[in-house]
């Protein structure tokens, strides 16, 4: 994916959800994970510290997120964890707040909620709920 004229390399697909998919319930992965269709549920990384989730512009989760490495271009309505890394490109559309370690968001990127540095949320001042 291109975000801001960079490409990234870290967007290895183990897992496809399809544009014509609509999944209902909460989804543990692993690796990479892209998604081109929609889910109601919470998108959780589980034990791999690269592991990536990239969000499409046809792409829509109604939940909350948790990965190291997120790339939204799409529809997100719930809280959304990156320990690692964020990226929102120019689609996307952030209904929550944003937890992050490091952000890159693109002109055009909406984010309605409160963009919290992990810090922040450590010291008390926010706290993420696990």
């Amino acid at each position: 994916m291109k975000l801001g004229g960079k490409k990234y390399k870290n967007t290895r697909v183990d897992t496809l959800i399809g544009q014509q998919t609509e999944l209902r319930g909460n989804i543990s992965f692993t690796g990479g994970l892209h998604i081109d269709g929609k889910i109601q549920g919470n998108v959780t990384a589980d034990g791999d510290h690269g592991s990536t989730l990239v969000l499409s512009e046809q792409g829509a989760i109604e939940g909350e997120v948790r990965a190291p490495f997120l790339i939204i271009n799409g529809l997100v309505i719930g809280d959304l964890y990156a320990s690692e890394t964020i990226e929102l490109a120019p689609n996307a559309r952030i209904t929550g707040n944003v937890y992050y370690e490091k952000i890159e968001m693109a002109m055009g990127a909406e984010v309605n909620g409160s963009l919290i540095h992990m810090d922040e949320a450590v010291a008390g001042k926010q706290k993420p709920e696990k």
